[in-house]
């Protein structure tokens, strides 16, 4: 007998996430039930926009077992009461971190060929005057800041290129760092020493502003930063300040805090910034993705084989 299962999320995330094939797939897994049928669901299918699981929330599904979220962060779903019912959570965060990745070795190549600063001159002057000096991708130095899922998948797609990689993360040991061929090195020398600094650290009470004006200060002349993190890891007015002082200094920024920048910011005219509205995760059909890894979850789970992508209390306590 298939265990019920019900649908749980807004109808603007149902359909970007769970496209007609996955549907099918999940029906032939699960029994989905009607809303009226809550005390009955064994398994909620959610994703973006999910309900809080709260003692309230979790009173009406006295039988769930099992969440399966279609999407990354679990902190605006999980609760205290949550974690103490011993429900289990599976999170799409590694799918969801695929094209992040794939945002960010694009926009490190374009950096490295200093992509930014020929197409601002171009415009500014009209013809192709100027001479920019190109790092490339050859025996340059990529510094990543931190090497969770996002920042080893990134180091990974680094490997077609010629360049060096750096990190910076207190949590890897040597033995990964060699496995990984990555130098580890302090925050101040990632900063100093990289032609492009990519920041992949999680939005934590330690991490709020873990990058501060100083860094940028000390970054190589035409250096970039590109942060597809959290806006809040950095001190944003710091940045501002020495982005304004250091016009050779390019910051490419997928997140900022607030999200989006109040409309009088700085970030907004800054001529050597680049803002995108929060692009680099999952959209439009790279959505359907996250629903693909929570489909193979549940196989899983209906196998009693150890679940891939499931979170913990104690995992998410260090997550985004």
């Amino acid at each position: 007998m298939k265990p019920k299962a019900i649908y749980q999320l807004p109808d603007w995330t149902f359909d970007l996430i769970y496209g007609a094939p996955e549907r099918a797939e999940i029906a032939a897994l699960t029994e989905i039930v009607e809303p009226s049928r809550l005390s009955e669901v064994e398994i909620v299918w959610t994703g973006w926009g999910a309900p809080k699981m709260d003692a309230a929330y979790l009173e009406k599904v006295p039988n769930l077992k099992l969440v399966l979220y279609s999407a990354g962060s679990v902190r605006g779903v999980v609760t205290d009461e949550f974690w103490k019912r011993g429900v289990r959570i599976c999170s799409a965060w590694v799918a969801n971190g695929v094209p992040v990745a794939e945002f960010t070795v694009a926009t490190i190549i374009l950096s490295l060929k200093r992509y930014w600063q020929q197409a601002a001159n171009i415009r500014a002057k009209r013809d192709y005057s100027g001479k920019v000096n190109v790092p490339g991708a050859f025996g340059t130095t990529v510094g990543l800041c931190s090497l969770g899922v996002i920042g080893r998948m990134v180091r990974e797609r680094l490997r077609m290129l010629d360049v060096k990689v750096i990190a910076y993360d207190p949590y890897v040991t040597q033995a990964e760092a060699d496995k990984l061929d990555v130098r580890m090195v302090s925050l101040d020398d990632l900063f100093r020493q990289a032609d492009v600094v990519s920041l992949h650290t999680p939005w934590l009470k330690a991490t709020e502003g873990l990058v501060t004006g100083q860094h940028f200060a000390s970054m190589k002349s035409g250096a970039t930063f590109i942060n597809t993190s959290r806006g809040a890891v950095v001190r944003e007015a710091e940045m501002i300040s020495m982005l304004q002082q250091r016009p050779d200094l390019w910051a490419i920024l997928d997140v900022t805090w607030p999200e989006p920048p109040a409309t009088d910011s700085p970030l907004y005219t800054l001529p050597n910034v680049m803002l995108t509205p929060h692009i680099a995760g999952s959209m439009d059909a790279e959505c359907r993705r996250m629903a693909q890894y929570m489909i193979g979850e549940v196989r899983r789970y209906l196998a009693g084989q150890p679940l891939q992508y499931e979170i913990t209390r104690e995992k998410a306590a260090i997550m985004a």
